[in-house]
């Protein structure tokens, strides 16, 4: 799960590139002498050979269940071209100098960055997919006629889109990219807390009650009020909106861009975490710690506010129990007067492209949509029955899905020799409620009380107050250039200067030094190309 986070972490903060502009038109009907059928399934009737690019796993794509499955119900028959995902990259650009392509490009991800979409796509090498979206996915279609933001993300200035998304609906995915906060249910009832903290001078008070009135009780003064396995990656990314900033980086407000790090907003988040660190209220070891030495402290029933995907993840406690251990309430401050929280920008490109070589694009097209229903997200990931999973009746008479191996640390290994979008990010709708989840055992907890009371919790805690950082957008090839020349310089010395400041060793007396290095390192240049994207973004139709 952390990897995951992370993941959709660095994809809010990282930007898509976007090369020169033109135009070509995808293949008509008239000229793809392949037989489409407009509904239903198979999507040809006679077998249909293509080809398709992907970054490889443990596994020969031509053997994993998920690949057949979809092979037999569709009609299409791709030969799998499967790099391992270290040299997917130089084998994707040898692929595109030599025009040895492939019918399709799969799960490429950061790897087709959007400067190739619309370079090799002004070309004529990549196809436009307006016109087939609109023809040959009326799944997708539909999820972008309602949200007319997710088309403006995946469509390069030259109008054209070169890449299907991943897309992240509100109504089944999950508004968080990075693990929230929890308090330590059992701590709270012992201090008799009803309350949860709703301003940062709240927050310190309980911090400080954890701290001092020994709410573990076990009798000694080993309370951590405050930690994080991942530094302040997590406490960061909740705390930050208390003082009026949504990111760690570029963020955009009432249409003006600037980077969070460098304002007064910022001063006063650091001002507030030094006060936390000094008072011993956040967990010494924040900056250094192993996440097995953070595990080690939730487990035993030292932490009293802690990230985690879930809460029972890092303590060691049944689903059904954790429910007593409440989400982290949005905070206002003095410089903040109502909450605020970062939301998920909702779309992931380079997923699925059509080349030049693709012998039917209508048929490629129709493949990739049945990905954005829950029955093919479900058959590509877990694969169909009696390969990863079958069924079984658990004690209570429920009929449920159950991981068909024996070695129950090995079950996302296995999945990965079924499903095609292990370790990728495919085209698609994410989905959190998780439609036939498969079990480890058959009569496993279920995770069901769990997952109803922690939606209810950022249903109530987050969504009313989620505003996107910054949005998706397309960068020129010279803007690209631009932020690649400072982008590391800024955000290494960042990272540096935080630690100091909050742990004392860098007084805040010099915040006009830290100001004025970050404007030598050419800050105001590095915003000013994320204000032009965004405008171009903003007035995009």
């Amino acid at each position: 799960m952390k990897k995951r986070y992370f993941a959709i972490a660095s994809l809010l903060l990282a930007t898509t590139l976007l090369g020169a502009c033109g135009s070509t038109g995808a293949k008509s009907k008239e000229e793809s002498n392949v037989k489409v059928e407009e509904t239903g399934m198979p999507i040809v009737k006679e077998t249909l050979k293509m080809s398709m690019m992907a970054p490889g796993g443990q596994t020969e794509w031509d053997d994993m269940a998920s690949a057949q499955a979809l092979e037999k119900l569709t009609g299409i028959d791709f030969d799998y071209i499967t790099p391992p995902s270290t040299d997917f990259r130089a084998k994707l650009n040898l692929a595109f100098a030599s025009d040895e392509l492939p019918d399709v490009i799969f799960g490429a991800g950061g790897d087709l960055t959007a400067a190739m979409q619309t370079d090799y796509g002004s070309q004529g090498i990549l196809l436009p997919l307006e016109d087939l979206i609109e023809d040959y996915a009326p799944n997708l279609n539909k999820v972008l006629e309602e949200n007319p933001d997710f088309r403006k993300s995946i469509t390069a200035p030259d109008g054209h889109i070169y890449s299907l998304p991943r897309l992240y609906p509100e109504e089944t995915s999950n508004p968080l990219y990075i693990s929230p906060l929890w308090y330590n249910g059992d701590w709270m009832e012992a201090l008799g807390i009803k309350e949860l903290p709703k301003t940062t001078n709240e927050l310190y008070t309980l911090l400080k009650r954890f701290k001092e009135e020994d709410p573990n009780g076990n009798g000694k003064q080993d309370e951590i009020p405050l930690s994080d396995g991942n530094k302040l990656l997590i406490i960061r990314h909740w705390l930050l909106p208390a003082f009026g900033m949504k990111i760690w980086g570029i963020e955009e407000v009432d249409g003006v861009v600037r980077f969070a790090p460098s304002t007064e907003n910022y001063k006063e988040y650091l001002t507030f975490m030094n006060r936390l660190y000094s008072d011993g209220l956040l967990d010494k070891e924040v900056f250094s710690q192993s996440a097995e030495q953070f595990q080690g402290n939730t487990e035993t029933n030292k932490v009293g506010l802690f990230g985690a995907y879930a809460s029972y993840m890092a303590t060691g406690k049944m689903p059904e129990e954790a429910i007593t251990d409440p989400m982290f309430q949005q905070l206002t401050s003095d410089i903040q007067d109502t909450p605020l929280a970062p939301g998920h920008p909702r779309v992931s490109s380079g997923t699925f492209a059509i080349t030049h070589k693709c012998k039917s694009p209508e048929a490629a097209m129709r493949w990739a949509d049945y990905l954005y229903t829950d029955e093919g997200a479900d058959l590509m990931s877990k694969g169909p029955e009696g390969t990863f999973w079958e069924y079984e009746t658990n004690d209570a008479g429920d009929k449920v899905r159950v991981y068909k191996g024996e070695n129950l640390q090995k079950m996302e290994e296995d999945r990965g020799k079924v499903g095609m979008d292990y370790g990728l990010v495919v085209p698609g709708l994410a989905n959190d409620n998780q439609p036939n989840a498969v079990k480890a055992q058959v009569n496993d907890p279920d995770t069901s009380v769990w997952n109803e009371f922690s939606q209810k919790e950022v249903i109530e805690k987050v969504m009313p107050y989620a505003e996107v950082p910054f949005p998706i957008v397309f960068m020129t090839k010279d803007e690209s250039d631009k932020i690649a020349a400072n982008a590391t310089d800024i955000t290494t010395y960042v990272e540096q200067m935080e630690a100091k400041f909050i742990t004392g060793v860098e007084s805040l007396d010099n915040w006009d030094n830290y100001t004025k290095t970050l404007d030598s390192m050419g800050l105001d240049e590095y915003i000013s190309v994320y204000q032009q994207a965004y405008d171009r973004w903003e007035k995009a139709e």
